[in-house]
């Protein structure tokens, strides 16, 4: 079970962003900016691209949602998408506020966010969800 997996199963503590029977989204607890967001199937699945079309095209639909709040909540420009899937075996989707494309850039130093902030930032991402 990956820590993904036990994030949704309510084992280890989140920011939860929004879920729905399928997906869920939740910030980054080392993020690249305010609001860097991870989506993630419900379904553990190690590669990205081994979803079934089917559940990539929701996922990223579900992700658009999640993007659209977002942008509504925090500072930025646009909203970086980025698909590594190295450092847990789960896929997901960083969904990263951005000012420009170095914000891109995952070497970047993390912020170090309060929880008072964490909190803060995903109840408005919520809120801002149509």
């Amino acid at each position: 079970m990956t820590i993904f997996s036990r994030i949704i199963a309510g084992e280890i503590p989140c920011y939860k962003i929004a879920e729905n029977e399928l997906f869920f989204a939740f910030l980054d607890i080392n993020p690249m900016s305010k609001g860097h967001t991870l989506v993630i199937p419900k379904a553990e699945k190690d590669y990205f691209f081994d979803l079934n079309d089917s559940t990539l095209a929701d996922m990223i639909l579900f992700a658009k949602k999640v993007a659209i709040a977002i942008e509504k909540s925090v500072s930025c420009v646009r909203i970086g998408v980025a698909v590594i899937g190295l450092e847990v075996p789960h896929a997901h989707i960083h969904l990263i506020p951005i000012k420009n494309e170095s914000d891109m850039n995952f070497r970047n130093p993390k912020l170090k966010l309060s929880t008072d902030e964490m909190n803060e930032i995903a109840n408005r991402i919520s809120e801002n969800l149509v």
